[in-house]
């Protein structure tokens, strides 16, 4: 069997692995997920772990784990763990070698070649470090390629006519911008800009400052120095993040983060979008400024820019596309998932090398914008029906989002919701495809949030609700039509790319349980039980001497379990202190 290069993604925050297979582009999964934390650790028998594992166990043991060694590569430096010390290289290769592992489950062969991308503004120390990582998993690093490049190459290079394409790449841990000619099949990089200590990580960090913030004004505790405290703080920002791509409020609860002067503490606060946006404007003007300098480079206005790609998952900040949306007047792609892309193209710079023959990657989108009316302005003067989208044109389906509106005067019982599709700022030149009321709103002032998810499937069925947000009242419509006019050949032709490429993955990587993912699933109930014992402890001031030794005696049995790894061994331990947690709580 001839050798198969692999298209890997090193990512900050999370890391793939691809190939393409008869001539389609494929991501390989591991068990069901995609994409592989760039979490290493190790765990209470001294072995390394990698991926899922290594990010649950950050919440009980950061100091016996490593995020975010990217942000390192290409320094003279050492990271500790488990008291060993590592270079950045190492801690890659790590992550490298688990991704080979991975790939040759799939394939059922072994694998030495790769193409492995790096960010564009990435320096020659940075460079060298990473194909040392590769060498060191045992993998011979082909081609190092751009990330612009790849994700170019993913959204379909092999168009005859040429197009001037911004590649926005806003990753965990690192930003670039590049301009980027793409004709007949080349992809080529004009200019680029960027910044290796920018990403998703600094805007966790600002909701965690935020929080502990929180924290201190409201009970008067400084939580810096708790470090597993700090680590759930961290994961809960994460959390938070996500979740206010698509929603307009993030509510963050974490329980018994310590205990401090006998008196437990806790973290339960709501986050808006607004608020969280405001946060990381500064770092979203540096992005822009970037923009700017890479288009000065390349000679070009935002005027000769026919297509902008985002490439990152933090690129999923809503923001960023509406400040790209008024920088170049036009809607970026978002056709293929930002967070797979360059692993994606990766993989068609992997079969090229090897001469194969590759397919143009697609999937289904949706081809229209729907969003909803609202009193606002319209060139420059108040305006009753401007146009406030929601649901982008290009977004991948399935896709789910939602923003919040407020009532526009005191003791509004009512709203009235329009559903439209189209792109004009102004509502009533798009075309009207659904209505509905909400009655029965709160007596209250003018301000009342009203929150307004749309969700549109693959057959083109929009759901929509409307929800008052101090209520929970809730009124809905289902459209069936959304889509009509994405039919026929076009929408039949999307299903079965879809479908192949669904249909050209090995069903034993769905069926197969590895043993990294038993070791994951044994994980995550240690890592349960240990929390449990944490939360029991927090409780025993507070507790009568009977359930103390109640609680001790399930504790010490629970630490017996974990140390003999018998998960069976925690079932009933586990149930019996958590009913005992319940019952001191009611």
């Amino acid at each position: 069997m001839n050798d198969i290069i692999i298209g890997i993604d090193l990512g900050t925050t999370n890391s793939e692995v691809s190939i393409v297979e008869n001539g389609k582009v494929i991501v390989i999964a591991d068990g069901d997920k995609k994409m592989l934390p760039s979490f290493v650790g190790m765990d209470d028998n001294g072995q390394i772990i990698v991926g899922e594992t290594a990010r649950n166990q950050y919440l009980v043991y950061p100091e016996r784990t490593i995020k975010s060694i990217k942000r390192l590569m290409g320094q003279d430096i050492h990271v500790e763990l488990a008291g060993q010390a590592y270079t950045p290289q190492e801690i890659s290769a790590i992550i490298l070698k688990r991704l080979k592992a991975i790939a040759e489950n799939h394939l059922g062969q072994v694998v030495s070649k790769a193409v492995i991308t790096v960010p564009a503004y990435f320096s020659d120390a940075q460079r060298q470090a990473t194909r040392e990582a590769g060498e060191i998993a045992g993998l011979e690093v082909v081609r190092m390629i751009n990330e612009p490049t790849a994700a170019a190459l993913a959204y379909d290079a092999k168009q005859s006519e040429s197009r001037k394409v911004l590649v926005y790449d806003l990753g965990g841990g690192t930003f670039d911008v590049s301009v980027v000619n793409i004709e007949s099949g080349v992809v080529e990089v004009l200019s680029s800009h960027g910044d290796n200590q920018l990403g998703g990580d600094d805007f966790d960090q600002q909701i965690v400052e935020y929080l502990l913030q929180h924290i201190l004004d409201t009970q008067h505790v400084d939580v810096r120095q708790h470090s597993k405290a700090m680590a759930r703080i961290t994961r809960a920002a994460e959390e938070a993040k996500f979740l206010l791509s698509d929603q307009p409020y993030a509510q963050i609860d974490e329980e018994y983060l310590l205990e401090h002067e006998g008196v437990a503490i806790h973290l339960s606060h709501e986050l808006s979008r607004i608020a969280y946006e405001e946060m990381i404007e500064d770092y979203i003007n540096v992005t822009l400024d970037a923009v700017h300098i890479a288009l000065k480079g390349a000679k070009f206005t935002t005027m000769d820019i026919d297509e902008i790609i985002l490439v990152g998952g933090s690129t999923r900040t809503p923001c960023i596309r509406e400040r790209l949306l008024n920088e170049f007047g036009f809607e970026p792609h978002s056709e293929v998932d930002p967070d797979l892309c360059v692993a994606m193209g990766a993989a068609i710079q992997a079969a090229m090398i090897a001469g194969q023959e590759v397919d143009t990657v697609l999937v289904d989108v949706t081809p229209y914008t729907y969003g909803t009316s609202a009193i606002g302005s319209l060139d420059g003067a108040p305006y009753p029906f401007m146009y406030v989208p929601i649901i982008h044109k290009n977004t991948v389906l399935p896709n789910r989002k939602s923003d919040a509106f407020a009532t526009s005067y005191d003791g509004q019982e009512a709203v009235e919701i329009t559903i439209y599709q189209g792109e004009d700022p102004d509502a009533l030149n798009n075309v009207k495809i659904g209505e509905f009321r909400v009655e029965g709103l709160l007596d209250v002032a003018a301000g009342n949030i009203i929150t307004l998810t749309l969700a549109l499937d693959l057959n083109g069925i929009l759901q929509v609700s409307a929800q008052e947000k101090d209520t929970g009242l809730e009124k809905s419509i289902t459209i069936k039509n959304a889509l009509s006019q994405f039919e026929g050949s076009s929408l039949d032709t999307a299903k079965q790319r879809i479908n192949s490429l669904l249909g050209h993955m090995d069903p034993r990587v769905i069926e197969h349980e590895s043993s990294t993912e038993r070791e994951q699933a044994v994980a995550a109930e240690i890592l349960a039980a240990r929390e449990l014992i944490a939360k029991a402890e927090g409780l025993f001031e507070q507790v009568s001497n009977e359930d103390k030794e109640d609680m001790i005696d399930l504790i010490e049995t629970l630490t017996s379990c974990i140390a003999a790894n018998d998960i069976q061994g925690l079932d009933d331990p586990t149930t019996q202190l958590r009913d005992i947690i319940y019952y001191l709580e009611s």
